[in-house]
Parts: structure tokens; C-alpha cells; sequence
């Protein structure tokens, strides 16, 4: 859970003791990065991530790639950019540029109350902070969506599986949404910089699974919930 506190300068507390760098990577479209360019670390993350020239769609019947469209055709997606960013570089990258204290870490919101123009945020260890703005970034068991009355996040029935290969001499492929489905099963991958390429397989399974097909499988599964 990552609840984000604005208060002054802003504080975020952090249910973890430490910064969590684990996980894989995140496609990031041009909204997200005139955000970062707005708080000054755009470009470093532009430095570790190759910039998307478009689509590249396989056939269900083949498996071999027979579409493509590019990002800037006909001026249709002109001013749009898209990159694929490790979250390890994201995370690490952002905390190096907050000013020393931002963070509070083993932080776990306990509540929310209102007082005036003020929300007072309860912790787990019974200190409290006091805030103007509240913003809420701690997942599908949000404290602050119910706090909000947000509706229970309700399960799309499809999974996940999710990973990152490095290829020392070089992935070869081009800068491209490399994209294949059909019967239900949706894989791709496109490219983190030179080196690193990002692939991603979502599906319908026949049962939910467990900490075991986690630990058996060695992947990173996730529900997908909306």
C-alpha cells in the first residue's frame, strides 16, 4: 500500500521498511511523461528506455507477424510518445530526486477522518498527519478508495504472467508493440532499451491460482481486477 500525503513539500508513506524495487516493467504513454518531465526526471528515464514507433500484429492462424502500424502514420498519433520503463529504474529514479525525508517507510494507514479543510491521516503506530491533499496509490484494497465510498474493485476473471529477458549481445527486435492472439490468450512483448525486452502473456484460467502455482511456475501472476 502507498499511500501519498501532500503536506508542504509533500510526504509519502510507504507500508514497507524499505524501497520496493521488485516486479518488472511498465508502459508509460505521453500524459505520464509530461507529468515526469513536470517534476524533472523525464529525461533521465528517456535515457534508459527506447522510444515505440508503433504495432506489430500476428496472425492467429500463423503466428507470424502480418500487420503493422506505426505511431506517427498519416499524423494520426503525432505528439505521442510511449516507452517502456523498468519499475526498478522508475522507483529508484524518483526517491533520488525527493527531497531527503519525503519517504516514511513502515507507514501503514489505519484511517482517514475529515476536519474541515483538513484530512487527518491515522498510521498504524498512532501518529497522525494532518493534510490538505490526500492521494491514494495503495492498490485494490485501497484505505483511502473506501474512505472515498469507491465501489469494491470487482475481479475480470483473466491473469497474468509477466517477465523480463536480457539479451547480452542485443534483442535484435525492433522498436515495436509485438502483439499475438487468439483463442482467448493474449502474448506480446516490445523492447526496454537494447538489451532488455519486456514480454507479457494474459489469459482466461480455468481456476484461480495459488501461492503454490506461483512458487511452482516461477512467474509473477496477477488477478486482473478492475
Amino acid at each position: 500500500m502507498i499511500p501519498v500525503v501532500g503536506r508542504l513539500h509533500g510526504l509519502k508513506v510507504w507500508i514497507k521498511c524499505c524501497l520496493r524495487i521488485t516486479g518488472f516493467a511498465l508502459t508509460l504513454w505521453t500524459n505520464a511523461w509530461r507529468a515526469l518531465d513536470a517534476v524533472g526526471i523525464g529525461n533521465t528515464l528517456r535515457q534508459a528506455s527506447t522510444q515505440m514507433k508503433g504495432f506489430k500484429i500476428a496472425s492467429p492462424d500463423t503466428g507470424l507477424f502480418t500487420s503493422e502500424q506505426t505511431l506517427d502514420k498519416d499524423g494520426k498519433f503525432e505528439g505521442y510518445e510511449s516507452r517502456c520503463v523498468r519499475r526498478k529504474d522508475l522507483l529508484e529514479t524518483i526517491v533520488k530526486e525527493l527531497p531527503l525525508g519525503t519517504i516514511r517507510y513502515s507507514s501503514k494507514v489505519a484511517a482517514i477522518n475529515e476536519l474541515s479543510r483538513f484530512k487527518l491521516v491515522h498510521l498504524a503506530d498512532r501518529s497522525i498527519i494532518k493534510t490538505k491533499v490526500l492521494i491514494g496509490c495503495d492498490g485494490v484494497n485501497s484505505v483511502v478508495a473506501k474512505w472515498l465510498g469507491l465501489e469494491t474493485p470487482v475481479s475480470v476473471g483473466r491473469s497474468a504472467i509477466r517477465g523480463l529477458v536480457e539479451f547480452p549481445d542485443g534483442s535484435g527486435f525492433d522498436p515495436m508493440f509485438h502483439v499475438n492472439f487468439g483463442g482467448g490468450v493474449w502474448f506480446g512483448f516490445l523492447p526496454v532499451d537494447e538489451k532488455t525486452v519486456y514480454w507479457f502473456c494474459t489469459f482466461t484460467p480455468s481456476q484461480v491460482p495459488t501461492f503454490m502455482d506461483w512458487a511452482l511456475y516461477g512467474c509473477f501472476w496477477t488477478s486482473g481486477q478492475m
